[in-house]
């Protein structure tokens, strides 16, 4: 595989733009013990600049989820539509089919989930998959459906691991965190998917199995609960503004990693939370936008 020589500048900002002009995303996940999950996901994609971010959820999530990021909208999920009805109510949010998915923040395990999340991949629509996404994935052992739309996948060691032992990848444990295998072991798992991986970790991965990069900002205040739902808003966020998966997912671990350098120079290596971590994102924007125009 070939490593990228720099990391994708930031979506354009037309001066005449409007919300409609930066695209939609869907944030499907929540449960009633994870209601921040999707909230938080939504923080960073409209903090990255996307015009339009929809919660899909129950009404018992969308009460909560809402309050913490009011900037959204929701599309409320049915239970008494079976296995099909959080892609039911991503389709009243989003007829055209044309927003970008997040999805998995905080959706809880179920085997009707797990269809839930087969029936979401065969879709049309450009898929962010994150945390019970990936389990759902990694519960049907197979490869993500190939029917369906372009895919990011942001597995940590655990998830990658269980993805890779899904479909009969003869990785040890170790290929997910030893530095001198993590690139080639990302690679065979986005080529088995034909996706993005995005690897993470210390020095996360992103790869399409032909290319890849290797971060290099982020520090150890990352280590805090929810950071991944930031990740995987601030990804979707950058595709939904005309950005590709691989391109979205190396800018994207880049500022990720920014926003939580930027907050440690002035607070330190302990402390960050995933919502300081959603609010700096647009100053390392900003400051990707400054460094290039040098």
């Amino acid at each position: 595989m070939d490593q990228i020589a720099q990391i994708p500048a930031p979506p354009a900002r037309p001066r005449d733009g409007h919300k409609g002009s930066f695209g939609t995303v869907l944030v499907v996940g929540g449960c009633p013990t994870m209601p921040g999950a999707p909230a938080l996901c939504a923080s960073a994609a409209l903090r990255a600049g996307v015009g339009l971010v929809k919660l899909v959820a129950t009404q018992e999530v969308l009460q909560t989820a809402i309050a913490i990021e009011p900037s959204a909208t929701g599309s409320i999920v049915d239970p008494g539509e079976g296995t099909t009805r959080f892609s039911l109510a991503a389709d009243r949010a989003d007829p055209t089919r044309s927003a970008v998915v997040a999805l998995g923040p905080g959706l809880g395990r179920s085997a009707a989930l797990t269809q839930s999340v087969r029936h979401l991949l065969r879709g049309p629509r450009a898929v962010v998959l994150d945390a019970d996404g990936l389990n759902a994935l990694a519960d049907l052992r197979q490869a993500r459906p190939a029917e369906g739309g372009p895919v990011v996948m942001t597995p940590h060691p655990g998830e990658f691991r269980r993805l890779a032992s899904a479909v009969g990848l003869d990785l040890d444990d170790a290929a997910a965190i030893d530095p001198a295998r993590r690139v080639d072991s990302a690679g065979a798992l986005a080529r088995e998917h034909d996706a993005v991986v995005v690897l993470k970790g210390a020095g996360t991965v992103v790869t399409d199995g032909q290319r890849f990069a290797v971060n290099t900002t982020g520090n150890p205040a990352l280590a805090t609960a929810g950071s991944g739902d930031v990740l995987t808003g601030l990804i979707a966020a950058l595709i939904a503004q005309h950005m590709s998966p691989f391109e979205a997912a190396a800018l994207g671990a880049h500022l990720h990693g920014l926003a939580a350098d930027r907050w440690a120079d002035r607070h330190g290596p302990s402390g960050l939370t995933a919502q300081d971590l959603a609010r700096e994102l647009p100053d390392a924007f900003e400051q990707i936008r400054r460094e290039g125009s040098q």
